[in-house]
């Protein structure tokens, strides 16, 4: 354990304790949102990102340690565990390091090298490797001559040549089994060695960028790495690993001096051990670990993407019309109100083939005066872009003041036709219920889309090319860090939403949702102890992110956890104020100063971080963190892609990060995209240096293709500053 912590202390940066602590603390079964929050002192402060990365590596450097005593044991039982070789596997840090260890003694398939050595020619073959006889005198003889002594018609042996290419077969596995050479001729081709693409047929296709592409394997950034292997996998590219200038064979001969008298034939050996066995599997190797990489960066970046989505600013207050746009079958519409309860529904056809303009605009006139409807949601998906015109000439006549906002459909479909969307609208069909989703989505992005799997929200690269259990457990934690950081109301909190609460499991949301169906609202944190199969543990894990507006206790409102109240209590009183004036504590950093955060935190128990949480939530009971960023961008027109000229300045927000630049929607229903190099004038290494999903941007068009539907954007001219956020040019939504 000890060595494990100062591993994981050395990689991360924080004190050995600190990681201890954390390790500790999942050890017990604690989660990451309660021991980033609650139990900052015991880890120095470390954020829920940082935890969960180290929860991560925990669990890798946990399985390597278990497959180097799987192997140890293995090799145990052949009674080949050498004090050397146990020494090498408890210096191995890697896993292909362990593997390689273990390649000479692992079970193999019948080899052409295990043939010979059934054939007893493994005594001539390590012969040859030595060159010396018992007296360690060199030999003299020619390798026909040495081979002529294992010709033996009984043991298959025919010939001297068959006698020798069997040598030759075994020095050649024992090469490709060497862990030393293929740590070493791995390092080669990393450094050296490059991606080769080519056209695996004429036919145009989008993989065309690759049709004859080269480049080194340490520069290659991961989108090429994903795109290469989609086209391969597609027919339309051949991919293979190129080495570099170096010749392998001085690595592989390293250890065989130059006055060896099997030179030449050691030589012919390691020729074939590289082409036949090394550089196959080293290829295979070096394509899995890019592929690997590759994946880990796009899966990061679509975690970086869902977590600024999620947090988008509500839209509060508004009466809101979702919009879900169509053709033939007609625009769904669904009239909610400010809590998000569905108070009228609607079919429109203002869309070819039907084109019912007029009626439209008196359906939703109706609708708009019925409610007081003040912002509609927009579907993005079919026929939005028609759609988009026809709303907004209708709010350009329409007499009380109505915006409308673009909001992504991704998953939309998928919640609809889901069982959770049959269990809360049972009357309505699946386009209905896409319609809910999409006003609800502009009124608290984050209870909506905690229904929908995150991998459908539609905010990376290549989500389907990802190892989909990794890509689950990544963005399933962003959900979960993204929910206790706001808060979840515990008596209007949907089940989904729920079981993303620290410590509840979808068994206990469900049962909370009965609980409150059948008692009523909650009344206190602690009644929450009354819901069946939420014992202590649970509720010490999920009380502090759970909120219970209706409580008379004023702390049950806010995130101080419930075993904090005490020292909350004694804080009011050490600064002269009681529970009913909390929320209207203006004086209490400056009363709280005069004392000394030290000694104040002292005199209430509790670490000095701890403190600060807790008057931050004195100052503010029940605030929403969302409610500091900016608010999204509404809009009353519309632009047409025609209406675009270069050097035109626009708003937009940006839809998508990845790894080459940004997409941004400048309401022309075609998102443009500003590349990495139009970011800024200073380098970046990555896009999410300078734009997060929900961003409202300013930037310039550079270049519009119609036929292609592209638009290119910048925002260098724009940014003069150098800093991540240039004051009025970003906002953060």
């Amino acid at each position: 354990m000890e060595q494990l912590t100062a591993i994981l202390a050395q990689e991360f940066q924080v004190k050995p304790e600190h990681a201890a602590a954390v390790v500790e603390l999942l050890d017990e079964g604690n989660t990451v949102p309660f021991i980033a929050r609650y139990r900052k002192e015991r880890h120095g402060a470390m954020d829920d990102q940082k935890i969960r990365e180290l929860s991560e590596r925990l669990a890798y450097l946990r399985g390597l340690e278990a497959r180097k005593g799987e192997i140890k044991a293995a090799i145990g039982e052949q009674g080949k565990l050498t004090p050397e070789l146990e020494a090498a596997l408890d210096k191995a840090s890697t896993l292909a390091e362990v593997e390689d260890l273990y390649r000479p003694y692992r079970p193999k398939r019948r080899t052409r090298a295990g043939i010979a050595r059934e054939k007893g020619l493994e005594p001539l073959a390590q012969l040859l490797w030595q060159g010396r006889d018992r007296q360690g005198r060199p030999l003299s003889q020619r390798p026909e001559q040495l081979a002529q002594t294992y010709v033996h018609a009984e043991n298959g042996v025919e010939t001297r040549e068959e006698a020798l290419q069997g040598a030759k077969d075994i020095l050649a596995e024992e090469f490709s089994d060497d862990a030393s050479i293929r740590k070493s001729l791995r390092t080669m081709l990393q450094k050296q060695g490059s991606l080769r693409s080519v056209a695996a047929q004429e036919e145009d296709s989008v993989y065309r960028l690759y049709y004859d592409f080269e480049e080194p394997l340490k520069r290659l950034q991961s989108h090429r790495v994903l795109a290469i292997n989609r086209g391969e996998k597609e027919g339309f590219l051949k991919v293979s690993v190129k080495p570099g200038e170096e010749s392998p064979l001085l690595r592989i001969l390293r250890q065989v001096p130059d006055r060896h008298p099997y030179r030449a034939l050691l030589r012919e050996v390691a020729e074939d051990a590289w082409s036949r066995l090394l550089f196959p599997s080293l290829e295979r190797e070096i394509r899995s670990d890019l592929t690997e990489a590759a994946a880990e960066q796009a899966i990061h970046t679509f975690a970086l993407n869902l977590r600024p989505l999620l947090l988008q600013p509500p839209v509060k207050n508004q009466m809101t019309l979702g919009f879900d746009p169509a053709y033939r079958t007609g625009c769904k519409l669904a009239v909610v109100d400010e809590t998000g309860k569905v108070l009228d529904t609607a079919v429109i056809y203002p869309t070819k083939p039907h084109q019912k303009v007029e009626e439209s605009k008196r359906v939703l006139r109706h609708l708009c005066d019925a409610y007081g409807v003040t912002c509609i949601a927009l579907g993005n998906g079919t026929a939005s872009r028609e759609s988009e015109l026809f709303i907004s000439q209708f709010i350009q006549e329409y007499p009380k003041p109505l915006s409308y906002m673009v909001v992504s459909e991704a998953g939309a479909s998928v919640y609809s036709a889901s069982k959770l969307g049959a269990e809360e609208f049972p009357t309505f069909d699946v386009s209905l219920r896409s319609a809910v989703s999409i006003a609800r989505r502009l009124q608290d992005p984050l209870a909506e889309l905690v229904k929908i799997d995150p991998k459908a929200i539609g905010v990376g690269q290549y989500q389907h090319d990802m190892p989909q259990a990794r890509l689950s457990q990544a963005l399933d934690g962003v959900v979960e860090d993204c929910v206790n950081g706001v808060g979840v109301d515990l008596n209007t909190a949907s089940p989904s939403l729920l079981r993303r609460v620290a410590g509840i499991t979808p068994t206990v949301a469900k049962n909370v949702a009965a609980y409150r169906e059948e008692h009523g609202s909650f009344h206190s944190r602690k009644e929450l102890l009354k819901v069946p199969k939420l014992g202590p543990k649970a509720f010490e894990q999920c009380a502090g992110f759970l909120r219970v507006m209706e409580s008379d206790n004023v702390l049950d409102h806010t995130a101080v956890h419930p075993e904090s109240y005490q020292a909350a209590k004694e804080l009011l009183s050490l600064c002269g104020y009681t529970l009913a004036d909390v929320g209207n504590l203006a004086d209490l950093p400056s009363r709280l100063g005069e004392m000394g955060e030290e000694q104040a935190a002292q005199a209430c128990g509790v670490g000095v971080p701890t403190l600060r949480d807790i008057v931050a939530e004195l100052q503010k009971p029940g605030r929403d963190p969302r409610d500091q960023l900016p608010p999204p961008l509404l809009r009353t027109d519309v632009m047409d892609l025609a209406d675009l000229k270069p050097g035109m300045k626009l708003s937009g927000t940006v839809r998508n990060v990845v790894d080459f630049g940004a997409f941004v929607d400048i309401g022309v229903h075609q998102d443009g995209l500003v590349h990495i190099s139009q970011m800024a004038d200073r380098y970046i290494q990555h896009p999410s240096q300078v734009l997060s999903v929900g961003d409202v941007v300013e930037v310039t068009v550079l270049e519009v293709d119609a036929a292609k539907k592209r638009i290119s954007l910048t925002m260098r001219d724009q940014e003069k500053s150098g800093s991540k956020n240039p004051a009025g040019l970003i906002s953060k939504a």
